[in-house]
């Protein structure tokens, strides 16, 4: 399992899901360009000392994150344009989530690009999640179904 960001713009989402891809040992792939500078003070703040724990790799464009994809891995989209529930999907050990622009999403050639799509349900008039949430949430029900939380968690009394 691996989380993508496309061309992210808030540095403490990406440096939540950094944290996040540490602590649960899930590599982070950071389709560019960011909105804002790598080196930017909030991202350090929301990753913590965690930043250096996780596996990221960084890559120029969405040409470039496609050319290094493994061909055994799907591409899944978290998007507010489908009807698929996130929970009713089956997800795989090699899948690869992918989260939009805060923003603006993701555009229509990378969405079409996707091998499946899921969304979060929530009530009217709710568009969204904040991405980092919504990250979380699915990443989460991807690894209960797989077994890919690690190993070693003290079992609950």
């Amino acid at each position: 399992m691996r989380l993508a960001l496309y061309e992210p713009d808030i540095p403490p989402n990406v440096g939540t899901l950094l944290r996040l891809g540490a602590c649960l040992g899930i590599p982070v792939d950071i389709i560019e360009p960011c909105g804002f500078p790598w080196s930017d003070r909030d991202l350090k703040r929301a990753a913590m000392d965690y930043g250096a724990l996780a596996e990221v790799t960084r890559h120029a464009s969405w040409d470039d994150f496609r050319r290094t994809q493994p061909h055994t891995s799907r591409l899944v989209l978290l998007t507010t344009k489908t009807h698929n529930n996130f929970v009713d999907f089956r997800y795989r050990p090699s899948d690869i989530l992918l989260v939009g622009r805060e923003s603006a999403g993701v555009p229509d050639e990378v969405h079409a690009a996707a091998d499946g799509r899921v969304t979060i349900p929530m009530r009217p008039p709710a568009r969204s999640l904040n991405m980092a949430v919504a990250a979380a949430m699915v990443l989460s029900e991807a690894l209960r179904q797989t077994a890919g939380f690690p190993a070693g968690f003290p079992a609950a009394k």
